[in-house]
């Protein structure tokens, strides 16, 4: 098995893997005789279905019984209340400083004695979909919550018959001793009064143990991101790159693959970028747009999600796209002209509308993708960066992706006085990772020092007022991939190199374009620096890091 869930007696206490503190509280809480276990899809459909509130539309889930559900399943949906996003404000995280653990604990127990007078449904499924990698995920939840439960089973891989056999053949993870993840969620949870805490909501994560809780958050998208987040930081301990972002593989008209990964934030051009067909000018396989890891040694990389957890903004009611969905969320409904019962999306009734659809909606999916990745590309929403520019050197090429800047989206709820508008430095387009930022570093300085991954920066916002199209990144993504992009050295910069787009060259003698560009860059500067004393020094980088930022912003100078 890849994660372990059974244990010889004699493998069992104090010390031993698998039995720490954070765990026990919330896995002993799974055997209660007042937990039901969900043990289909089928089951997961019918509660989901059957649960106050849940509007079942008349749109029929389409070949849903090739993956476990009965032919006249409906897609269903169901809206949360007000909170639509991610609050990224309740994340308490194990091992960083100032996280108080012997509370939290208490805090934990506390919730998980509060749900002794509830019905708790038990939920299994797999994080993971190649032997190579797949970890097994277990959620509790309440009653009233099926609809969670129902999404968070089509998200990861349910345990159909072809995917258990795939488990039972598949490599342990770090030799055995890597347990089974599991995730307590209680979106009933009465909130706190201690102090330092959101009153109404926590997201606390011990990865070390392969255990959270999650409580008062309704919106899905905390669990499927908190079932990542336990994934990725197994995924870094056992050799992994783990990446927020797509990934496909282009098989050219040589027959030569070239295998393009890109890594921005909800909204940045990511999906669009990985999804593009490019007009039939290639095969194409995807791999995934969310969630993937990378063999830092083999360079394969491996999906960790079967569906796609899409906004449904872009998705007019009679769009084509909308016969592959699975579950709505935050979306309205209507009767059309049948009286049939539809979803209205197109973010009419609040932002970041969501759905789970099928992995039949790109019909060139692939679980695994065996050829080496040849390119990483940072995608930032930053108004001084052109189009595409190339990265060279490993420090750098890394670096820049430690200090990515991007814009926040709507997927996000912010705290009282946070500027949606404000560029941000998000690591790596990952606001979820719970170990040490270089881990990360090291891992993709690795894949450009030692695996000739080349690295790029695509701007997909406005480059000094202009926006970027998407056919033009397109464009440009199609260039590099035939080896047509002719790369050139960029103003001063030695390790910074520029592919004149057309209606996008900057103008390096502009005095006002520099000054804003030699601020932005000295923005990443100041990151790295900052993170040799925030949080007291869990996130600080190598002297490398600093040294290659340091040399750009003294090459502007």
């Amino acid at each position: 098995m890849s994660t372990k869930a059974f244990y010889p007696r004699n493998e069992i206490g104090a010390g031993k893997p698998g039995f720490a503190k954070t765990r026990s509280i919330i896995e002993a809480a799974f055997y209660g005789n007042n937990v039901v276990k969900v043990n289909t899809l089928k089951e997961a459909y019918n509660l989901a279905k059957n649960s106050p509130g849940t509007v079942v539309t008349d749109m029929p889930v389409y070949r849903g019984e090739e993956f476990g559900l009965e032919p006249d399943a409906k897609v269903l949906l169901f809206n949360d209340g007000s909170i639509t996003g991610r609050y990224a404000a309740a994340r308490r995280i194990a091992g960083e400083p100032n996280v108080n653990c012997d509370e939290l604990d208490k805090m934990t127990m506390d919730a998980v004695y509060d749900t002794r007078w509830k019905k708790m449904y038990h939920a299994e499924a797999y994080v993971g979909l190649d032997p190579e990698f797949m970890v097994k995920a277990h959620l509790l939840i309440p009653e009233g919550e099926e609809n969670i439960m129902y999404s968070w089973l089509l998200n990861f891989q349910y345990m159909s018959d072809y995917y258990v056999k795939m488990y039972k053949e598949s490599v342990p993870v770090g030799n055995g001793n890597e347990p089974d993840i599991y995730i307590f969620s209680n979106p009933q949870w009465p909130g706190t009064d201690k102090p330092g805490y959101d009153p109404k909501c926590l997201c606390y994560f011990n990865t070390d143990q392969n255990c959270a809780a999650i409580l008062g958050m309704r919106y899905f998208g905390e669990h499927k991101k908190g079932t990542l987040t336990m994934a990725w930081a197994i995924a870094n301990r056992n050799g992994y790159a783990s990446c927020h972002g797509g990934q496909k593989e282009y098989t050219l008209a040589d027959g030569s693959k070239y295998v393009a990964s890109v890594f921005g934030l909800s909204g940045s051009g990511k999906s669009t970028l990985t999804h593009a067909k490019h007009g039939g000018k290639y095969e194409i396989q995807v791999l995934h747009d969310d969630a993937f890891i990378i063999n830092t040694d083999t360079c394969a990389s491996v999906a960790l999600e079967p569906t796609y957890f899409d906004k449904t903004q872009d998705y007019p009611t009679d769009c084509e796209d909308n016969k592959y969905l699975l579950t709505v969320m935050n979306n309205s409904a209507t009767l059309d002209e049948d009286g049939k019962v539809v979803i209205v999306t197109e973010d009419i009734r609040n932002g970041n509308g969501r759905a789970i659809k099928s992995k039949l909606w790109s019909p060139n999916r692939v679980d695994k993708i065996d050829a080496p990745v040849n390119s990483i590309i940072w995608i930032m929403k930053d108004p001084t960066i052109p189009p595409v520019v190339k990265l060279k050197g490993a420090s750098l090429a890394s670096v820049m992706g430690a200090t990515l800047a991007t814009k926040r989206s709507s997927a996000e709820r912010l705290a009282e006085g946070v500027d949606p508008n404000a560029l941000v430095v998000v690591p790596y387009a990952n606001p979820f990772r719970t170990y040490p930022l270089s881990h990360d570093f090291d891992k993709f300085k690795k894949l450009v020092a030692e695996k000739n991954v080349d690295c790029y920066i695509v701007n997909t916002g406005d480059f000094m007022g202009k926006k970027v199209k998407p056919a033009d990144t397109l464009g440009i993504l199609e260039a590099i991939v035939e080896g047509k992009a002719d790369f050139k050295p960029w103003g001063p910069f030695s390790d910074i190199e520029i592919f004149d787009w057309e209606g996008f060259v900057p103008d390096m003698n502009d005095a006002d374009y520099v000054a804003q560009l030699k601020a932005r860059m000295n923005d990443r500067l100041e990151f790295v620096k900052s993170r040799d004393t925030f949080k007291d020094g869990y996130d600080k980088l190598p002297a490398d890091a600093l040294a290659a930022i340091q040399k750009v912003v003294d090459e502007l100078n």
